[in-house]
């Protein structure tokens, strides 16, 4: 059996290319960041709709719910001072964790693409350096380059540019490999089913060598793991290091 990995399928690419960045294009992971992005707006609508003070409804109690768990959750892990991350937090976490579990329903996962990972990690990035200018100064932030001695700039200089790197590929890696070893278990079962069932004499071996019986249930297991559990965990890590980078960022201001 011969097993196909590629990346998400170019749906539109430009006849024109763009100075640096090359031809534009419209892949399976972008239509699924599209998706994804609609669907949290009409949610975040939806749920946003007809909110009260008294008499609370069911949808305004989960609502509610939702917005103190992500409000508690940056107040315990950055301080209440930073209590205004919670928005960007909540979004990104649900963003990563709906894109990776995009993959339950057919579509090819936006964090799958490693340019999705990069352009979070980009922005993470860009809040990092504002946090650090705004607590210690222009000239603090680059002399906080020559610490603990100057000669250790070239490293310290490395090291900020490797987090963004680090965090995308991280993230990136983790989903693009469950995905990877979902596909070669489903074809190693297809395989393993078809030389067991063959071994079978007549035609009844011939029939039950066609149909794939190994790959029920086992894929499920799997898919519990790497699109479920190891989704949801993902998002929880890159918003957790973005939280702490940030703060640590700012520690001087404390």
């Amino acid at each position: 059996m011969n097993v196909s990995i590629n990346g998400p399928q170019i749906y539109w690419e430009s006849s024109w290319s763009a100075p640096l960045l090359g031809k534009l294009q419209i892949t399976a992971s972008l239509v699924d960041a599209w998706i994804i992005l609609a669907l949290i707006g009409i949610l975040c609508w939806w749920l946003g709709r007809g909110l009260t003070v008294e008499n609370i409804s069911k949808k305004q109690a989960v609502a509610e719910l939702l917005v103190t768990t992500c409000q508690n959750f940056v107040n315990g892990n950055m301080g209440e001072k930073y209590a205004y991350f919670a928005p960007f937090i909540g979004a990104l976490f649900s963003y990563s964790a709906l894109c990776s579990l995009s993959s339950l329903v057919g579509l090819y996962p936006a964090t799958s693409d490693l340019s999705t990972e990069l352009s979070w990690a980009l922005l993470v990035f860009v809040m990092i350096t504002y946090t650090k200018i705004r607590t210690n100064g222009v000239g603090g932030y680059l002399k906080g380059f020559t610490t603990p001695i100057p000669v250790f700039t070239p490293f310290n200089i490395i090291s900020e540019l490797a987090t963004p790197i680090s965090m995308a590929f991280r993230h990136f890696g983790n989903i693009m490999s469950g995905g990877v070893i979902s596909t070669l278990v489903y074809a190693a079962l297809a395989v393993l089913s078809q030389a067991v069932f063959g071994l079978l004499p007549g035609a009844l071996g011939e029939i039950l060598s066609l149909i794939p019986l190994f790959q029920l249930g086992i894929p499920a297991i799997l898919s519990v793991y790497f699109d479920l559990f190891s989704s949801l965990m993902q998002a929880f890590i890159f918003c957790m290091l973005t939280m702490l980078y940030i703060a640590n960022a700012a520690q001087t201001d404390d």
